[in-house]
């Protein structure tokens, strides 16, 4: 799966969130909206990619990232 495209789609969600005045909130809601729209493998490919430095992905989606990898690992 081509990493680019999720990239581009995740920072585009986290633009959405960004208004959010609570950033652990915009956070969380970034990590459902993954959850709840991406496909398993588009969420593995996104999480592997975090896992390897996150490049290219805004921070907050990089901790959403890492929020749904905990979230999916039962933590």
């Amino acid at each position: 799966m081509e990493i680019q495209p999720l990239i581009k789609m995740a920072n585009q969600i986290g633009q959405f969130f960004e208004a959010w005045p609570d950033p652990a909130q915009a956070r969380s809601e970034i990590a459902n909206h993954l959850q709840r729209f991406w496909e398993p493998r588009m969420r593995r490919a996104i999480v592997a990619h975090v896992e390897q430095g996150g490049e290219g992905l805004a921070l907050p989606v990089r901790d959403a990232v890492k929020l749904l990898a905990e979230r999916q690992a039962g933590h």
